[in-house]
């Protein structure tokens, strides 16, 4: 199904130049006789970039072939992670510029959202939470004891993070994955 101008609303994801795209801004100008142009800001679902852009008339975009999976991260080796779609079984392979950041909140056996564009991993998506185990904490300073003190911590999966005095080796605590924050101590 092809989409004109004026179906590209902010949301809209569709293809141009063979690179799926989402409408982030959408502005439309009216013009004499019956024409019109729209302006749009978008964002690219393959490397994030976003551009401005300006389109006429009666140009015609196509949707773009986009599929949500829920994938089980099974391991990483020095470039490449792994995971694996929960109904179909099927494997894929991600390179680590799609991950980025959110390394460090995969544990083996944990549940994401893959995003495919024609059958290719284009980005992936932790939930907003994830619960961790503090690996090694340091040790807090004695009568100092307010929340506002931090100290750094080792979760899990290696991933260094800023959390409050109280924290202990192996607490169990939820870390923001947008911010990389530490939200709260999981009772346990």
């Amino acid at each position: 199904m092809s989409l004109s101008i004026t179906d590209l609303k902010k949301g809209v994801i569709f293809e141009l130049d063979g690179t799926p795209y989402k409408v982030v801004d959408y502005k439309q100008k009216v013009m004499g006789r019956g024409g019109s142009i729209v302006n749009v800001r978008i964002k690219s679902l393959v490397d994030g970039r976003v551009l401005d852009k300006t389109f006429k008339g009666n140009e015609q975009f196509d949707n773009a072939d986009i599929t949500n999976i829920t994938a089980q991260y099974l391991y990483s080796d020095s470039s490449k992670y792994f995971f694996m779609n929960e109904t179909t079984f099927e494997q894929f392979e991600v390179n680590s510029e799609i991950v980025s950041d959110m390394a460090g909140f995969f544990k083996e056996g944990s549940s994401v959202q893959l995003q495919l564009f024609k059958g290719a991993v284009i980005s992936v998506e932790m939930p907003k939470n994830v619960e961790l185990k503090v690996d090694y904490a340091e040790d807090a300073v004695k009568g100092d004891t307010s929340t506002s003190v931090t100290k750094n911590a080792t979760l899990e999966t290696g991933k260094a993070i800023k959390v409050p005095a109280f924290i202990k080796t192996g607490d169990i605590i939820s870390v923001d994955t947008a911010t990389g924050g530490y939200r709260e101590r999981v009772k346990g």
